[in-house]
């Protein structure tokens, strides 16, 4: 009976100072969690599995205390204030006190389990959605050009031209669409080439084209951003909204029915839609992008939540408080995934507008190959500019007549 006592008077104390170390001061669990010592519920787990967000600010702080360790002349000696799970949750949570000899910050960062959600998320969602709109884009023209045809010229020819656009106006637009061109399909063999071009043609034959496409992407890029620059500055004044424009919207542009006409500037309604969507998607790319080109130098998103947090969007759609501490690497990831969602936006509205600029329009391609355009298209499409232009020359003319004697 003595033994059996002092058995349990033992088993006490283990349980008590276990109970202790556990638990430290300032750091006991809730109620929920009693039962499991602060680990994770059976309602955690059903949440996980219903898809539901789970707070794991519990394994989060649950990352030890050196303090509470045992002192060396206590019974067994020292037990360590820190158990190999909560060096592992300090790790995984960026918490852990990290030395490194060089790398800087980023090369503290041992651990980023938020790089498989961003893997899983580019090759799922990322590329799944983006390949649905490109084929969606391609098929809603070909149903459009099978039921509308081309755009013909419908008046009488003159067979005079007049001047659309100048040499260095075409310059820049080729620039800018020459080198988006390159970077569209440099990104697709990037995102789809392990998935859908590996299998087709091996490893060892794709590895030379992804090194190509990734030298290419990254150096026209900067060919990009300098067609962006020359291409606003000449042409943002003309693209500024007027009320002209709400007769091209009322007919649609003219887009839908033959023998319409709504009178237009030198860029109409549809244009000017496409020049701003190339401008701030252009814009947009181009940040990432060069966030991208400077690993960790730029970091975006921790801010933009910060604002975005502030202005109460986020919460109002749903999505929460946006994480406003972001580690190196998911500055990275957040920036790839909103470069690919951006240019796949960008590539479906281009794709638009190259259907226009060539089969789906009679005579627009001129007005970007040689500059000069055939004078009835451009009563029909821009009439307001033709007598803009008609009329300066008029002035022209007249100022430098000579009077007769």
């Amino acid at each position: 009976m003595k033994r059996l006592i002092l058995a349990a008077v033992v088993l006490l104390a283990f349980l008590t100072q276990g109970f202790a170390q556990d638990q430290p001061p300032g750091q006991e669990q809730p109620a929920e969690r009693a039962a499991t010592g602060g680990a994770q519920t059976l309602e955690d787990i059903m949440r996980r599995q219903r898809g539901e967000k789970v707070d794991y600010d519990f394994r989060r702080s649950a990352t030890g205390d050196p303090n509470s360790a045992a002192a060396i002349s206590s019974q067994l000696g020292t037990l360590g204030g820190v158990s190999d799970p909560e060096l592992w949750r300090a790790l995984r949570y960026g918490t852990a006190d990290i030395t490194v000899s060089s790398g800087g910050k980023p090369a503290t960062v041992l651990m980023q389990d938020g790089g498989m959600r961003w893997l899983e998320w580019r090759k799922g969602p990322l590329a799944t959605y983006g390949a649905y709109l490109l084929l969606g884009t391609l098929v809603f023209l070909a149903l459009f050009y099978l039921i509308r045809g081309r755009i013909r010229i419908d008046g009488q020819k003159t067979g005079q031209t007049i001047t659309r656009f100048k040499a260095v106006e075409r310059l820049s637009h080729w620039l800018l669409a020459g080198s988006f061109i390159l970077l569209a399909i440099t990104g697709l063999l990037t995102l789809f080439g392990r998935f859908a071009i590996i299998p087709l043609i091996g490893k060892d034959a794709f590895a030379p084209v992804a090194l190509a496409s990734k030298w290419i992407h990254n150096n026209v890029a900067w060919a990009f951003i300098l067609g962006l620059i020359m291409v606003f500055v000449m042409w943002v004044s003309h693209n500024i909204p007027n009320k002209t424009d709400l007769k091209w919207i009322a007919v649609g542009g003219g887009l839908l029915k033959k023998g319409v006409h709504p009178p237009a500037r030198k860029f109409n309604f549809g244009q000017k839609l496409i020049f701003w969507g190339v401008i701030v998607l252009g814009a947009s790319i181009s940040v990432s992008g060069i966030s991208l080109l400077f690993p960790f130098e730029f970091p975006m998103f921790a801010a933009t939540f910060e604002v975005l947090n502030a202005t109460g969007i986020p919460q109002l759609l749903g999505f929460g408080t946006l994480p406003t501490q972001l580690a190196p690497h998911e500055e990275m990831q957040f920036a790839q995934l909103w470069h690919a969602i951006v240019a796949f936006l960008m590539m479906a509205m281009i794709l638009a507008h190259i259907y226009i600029g060539s089969v789906g329009m009679e005579g627009a391609y001129d007005a970007m190959g040689s500059g000069e355009v055939e004078l009835q298209w451009a009563r029909e499409h821009h009439g307001l500019w033709v007598e803009e232009v008609e009329e300066a020359e008029r002035q022209a003319e007249s100022k430098h007549a000579v009077p007769a004697e």
